[in-house]
């Protein structure tokens, strides 16, 4: 199964840079403990596909509503931002 990922770099608040990854993606059971699980595979699999990832969070549909799930501060800023358009996509 191909997922689409988002893969940006952002300015921190810091004045550094931080690079995410926003995958298109829920657990089959929709539960915390199994979207982290999920997170944490997509994010391993990124990584070993040369994407540089510092945050990762999941982006979801749930009632009619993107939901995020993922690391606070990049859930946060996207929360506020949007969903970013989709730059790659990886095996699951």
């Amino acid at each position: 199964m191909k997922v689409n990922i988002a893969h940006l770099r952002e300015r921190a608040r810091n004045g550094g840079w931080i690079n995410f990854a926003v995958f298109e993606a829920k657990s089959s059971s929709g539960a915390r403990d199994d979207n982290a699980q999920l997170l944490a595979q997509l994010t391993a699999r990124a990584r070993r596909a040369n994407l540089q990832v510092d945050q990762s969070a999941l982006a979801f549909m749930s009632g009619g509503r993107v939901q995020f799930f993922g690391s606070p501060p990049l859930v946060e800023y996207l929360s506020k931002s949007g969903l970013p358009g989709w730059t790659h996509t990886i095996e699951a």
